[in-house]
C-alpha cells in the first residue's frame, strides 16, 4: 500500500475491570507489528506499550472502569487514546523515593510527544501522542531556520 494512500486508521477494544493489562499491551503490539513500528522504531513501540499499560492501569485501578483502548494513526502521529467513566481528571503528583505508585502520568508526560486529558459527559479520555523518530526528525529539520 502507498504510505500516501493512507490517510488515517483506527483499531478501538474494550477491556473490562477482570482484564489484565497484559492483554491491552499485547493487543496494542500486533497494532504497531502491522504500522511497521516494532521493526522500524522499537523504541517509540516500547514507549507506547508502557504508556499503554499505565493508561488502562488508571482506568482499572483509580476510575474502577472498564477502559476503552482507542490507537488512531493519522499518517504523522499514534494516538493512543484510554477512556473510562470516571469524572476526576489524572495529574501527576509528587511521590517520595519509597512510594511504590503514583508516578503513571509523570510516565506518560516523560514518554509521549504529547498527551491531553478531555472531559466527557460520562467520564474522560487521556490521550498520548507519539510521532515515529523518522517524523520527529523530518519535523525538526522543517522548524531549523536556514
Amino acid at each position: 500500500m502507498d504510505e500516501n494512500s493512507l490517510k488515517a486508521v483506527g483499531w478501538a477494544r474494550s477491556l473490562p475491570l477482570d482484564t489484565e493489562v497484559r492483554a491491552a499491551r499485547e493487543w496494542t503490539r500486533a497494532h504497531l507489528d502491522t504500522l511497521g513500528w516494532t521493526r522500524t522504531a522499537p523504541s517509540t513501540a516500547d514507549d507506547v506499550l508502557l504508556t499503554v499499560s499505565e493508561l488502562v492501569t488508571n482506568a482499572h485501578v483509580h476510575a474502577h472502569s472498564t477502559a476503552h483502548l482507542l490507537l488512531t494513526w493519522d499518517n504523522e502521529c499514534l494516538h493512543v487514546t484510554v477512556h473510562d467513566s470516571a469524572p476526576g481528571l489524572p495529574k501527576p503528583r509528587e511521590v517520595g523515593p519509597e512510594a511504590t505508585g503514583g508516578r503513571g502520568m509523570f510516565l506518560v508526560g516523560l514518554l509521549a510527544d504529547t498527551w491531553d486529558i478531555h472531559p466527557c459527559r460520562h467520564g474522560k479520555d487521556v490521550t498520548a501522542c507519539f510521532r515515529p523518530p523518522d517524523k520527529v526528525k523530518r519535523q525538526e529539520a522543517v522548524a531549523q531556520p536556514k
